[in-house]
């Protein structure tokens, strides 16, 4: 039997890769065909996560072992084959390849054919260009905005910075001792 996923990013409109890989293969085998057809080190911590219909993380798949609580459950791309996990079509999965920043593929089980084996997997469709494997946190800082904090930011003009001292919230005591009969 073969799986054909579609995979595509959040991050790139025009990004699309489909892969056909027997349902006998493991985990591992997918990370590697995924990897090759974006062009990543295929070395990196990633994951692949089992998902409901609305994208919810239920079962996780590393790369390697991790330290996990005893009474949770742990899965290794190596030892779990795609076949012992995936059985409708339209099954949703996640693969995340940048575990800085929580970076992920949203892929879909597309097609189940029956009827056939693949010995390796096979990238079948490829459109547009992948984001890059890691965030360039140069890059990243400099793209995030600053929220101005002008007087109109507090909802309120007549509010002044100088009515906090520098340690913190000590000239609010003043002020609710003159308040005292409004609160």
């Amino acid at each position: 039997m073969i799986f054909r996923f579609l995979i595509l990013s959040d991050e790139v409109d025009d990004f699309r890769r489909e892969i056909q890989i027997d349902s006998d293969a493991s985990f591992l085998d997918l990370h590697k065909a995924i990897t090759k057809s974006v062009g990543y080190n295929d070395g990196e911590m990633c994951s692949f996560f089992i998902c409901s219909d609305d994208w919810e993380k239920e079962k996780e798949i590393t790369l390697v072992e991790m330290n996990t609580s005893s009474d949770e459950d742990s899965y290794i791309m190596e030892e779990c084959h795609l076949g012992d996990f995936l059985e409708d079509e339209k099954q949703k999965l996640m693969y995340v390849f940048d575990y800085m920043t929580e970076r992920a593929f949203f892929m879909e089980l597309a097609e189940i054919i029956t009827g056939k084996d693949l010995e390796q997997a096979v990238c079948t469709k490829t459109e547009g260009e992948a984001p890059a494997q890691f965030v360039d946190f140069e890059t990243f800082d400099a793209g995030i905005q600053t929220i101005e904090t002008g007087e109109n930011f507090y909802g309120d003009e007549t509010y002044d910075m100088d009515e906090l001292d520098a340690d913190g919230f000590d000239g609010l005591d003043n002020m609710a001792s003159q308040q005292g009969d409004d609160f």
